[in-house]
């Protein structure tokens, strides 16, 4: 015992202690032994703390981007719910009660069908991803506009599949009103996959949404008269081919038709899609032209008119606002259900397309002249041929189908139209006439 205890601990201090050979060696590989197992200690340690810190900071960046979410949680639920519930007393109109989930609720056609709805009772929950391709402070205060009506809209991108389907999760939407689209046909030649990720990625993500939503909801979205392309035979009829798009833009929503009518073959979705003609009107897209020409002219700038081949003059279908308005909603009225279920499809359902036009195709030089007329300014004006940005000479609506189907009626001409734009683009921008005041 005492032997092992001279091993073990030291000698007193100052104490000479004579050491047989045999003891050395073995108070080496002790010394060894001890300094290998205090090694391997040390390491297991190490390992342990820099397991613990990963894990914290797993969980500190989990938690930071769960608090930094624009969704999710107890309050945002209850936000969704109350925008989503009709306000509408039953039996008041054959459709009363729908849920609508309007995607691009905060642009220009978004912003005034969920205001539409809303007033007439309907529920509506938004979603907008607020990008910057015009000034995002105009999708702001369209977004003011509506929760001052009682409409919630979320800060997302139609492109979040968890954020759709969380959406679904919390309120059984009945239709789905689809607006949220890369917009502009010269833009795709800066930013191609801009259209892509919007107009094709960003549909599909939404219809595997809708065909696993239970129920399905029915689709009313808009595609664009550009589809109608290098079209010559006027007006344009929802029979005529489409397979000539003259730019990127109309091709993506070519495309988007072709889509959801696989969508609505194979899982049962009620699909209708929409031919917007140059909608126009306040809260209007400041890339559009008569937009533009009017804070030109307001700023004593030139305006760029474009002419098409052999000195033709360009003419545009111009529909206003409000009756777009109307054949959205006549749309989501009249949509038949889906047929799916959890994604699987029990029969045949709806698949339609209607033009919206104002059937009255009016020239660049007579929309100039009404905007001289209502701002009481003359415009300097640059007149260029039509470069080849994918632009068409001309567009026309025949809109007989949906007259038949939905009731569309048009009702407001360009010169009424843009007397309305006018006094509310002076009003939202605060210009005064005889002001240098620049906007």
């Amino acid at each position: 015992m005492r032997a092992l205890e001279d091993e073990l601990f030291p000698s007193t201090p100052g104490k000479v202690k004579i050491e047989r050979a045999g003891g050395a060696m073995n108070r080496q590989l002790h010394r060894c032994f001890a300094s290998t197992s205090t090694m391997f200690l040390w390491a297991l340690f190490l390992v342990a703390m820099t397991a613990s810190y990963l894990s914290f900071q797993s969980f500190v960046d989990t938690s930071s981007k769960y608090f930094q979410a624009s969704w999710g949680g107890l309050h945002w639920e209850r936000q969704i719910r109350a925008s989503a519930a009709p306000r509408r007393p039953p039996g008041s109109s054959p459709n009363a009660g729908i849920s609508v989930l309007v995607t691009g609720a905060a642009g220009f056609v978004g912003a005034h069908c969920s205001l539409a709805l809303r007033k007439r009772g309907d529920g509506v929950v938004g979603i907008d991803n607020f990008n910057a391709y015009y000034d995002p402070s105009l999708k702001k205060a369209r977004k003011s506009l509506l929760a001052s009506h009682g409409v919630y809209v979320v800060d997302g991108d139609i492109n979040d599949a968890r954020l759709l389907a969380k959406l679904f999760d919390v309120v059984p939407f009945t239709h789905v009103l689809h607006l949220a689209a890369q917009a502009g046909v010269r833009y795709a030649m800066e930013n191609p996959s801009s259209y892509v990720h919007s107009n094709v990625a960003g549909l599909v993500t939404l219809l595997e949404a809708c065909k696993s939503a239970d129920p399905q909801p029915a689709l009313v979205w808009a595609s664009s008269s550009s589809v109608y392309g290098l079209n010559d035979a006027v007006p344009f009829s929802e029979s005529h081919r489409t397979d000539r798009p003259a730019s990127l833009y109309a091709a993506t929503k070519k495309a988007g038709e072709e889509i959801t009518h696989s969508y609505n073959h194979i899982y049962g979705l009620s699909v209708t899609g929409l031919r917007f003609f140059t909608v126009y009107g306040p809260w209007g897209r400041p890339d559009m032209a008569y937009f533009s020409f009017t804070r030109n002219i307001l700023q004593g700038k030139p305006i760029t008119v474009y002419r098409g081949k052999d000195h033709v003059d360009l003419a545009r279908d111009f529909t206003y606002i409000d009756d777009i308005v109307r054949g959205c909603l006549g749309s989501l009225d009249t949509a038949g259900r889906s047929t799916g279920s959890g994604g699987k499809k029990r029969g045949p359902a709806p698949y339609r397309i209607f033009n919206l036009g104002n059937t009255s195709p009016v020239t660049v030089p007579t929309l100039v002249a009404i905007l001289e007329k209502h701002l009481r300014v003359k415009a300097r004006k640059h007149v260029v041929e039509m470069p080849g940005n994918g632009d068409v000479p001309f567009t026309h609506a025949n809109i007989s189908l949906a007259r038949h189907h939905l009731g569309y009626k048009p009702t407001t001409n360009l010169d009424a139209g843009l007397k309305k734009f006018v006094k509310w683009y002076l009003s939202y921008y605060g210009y005064t006439r005889g002001s240098s005041k620049n906007l």
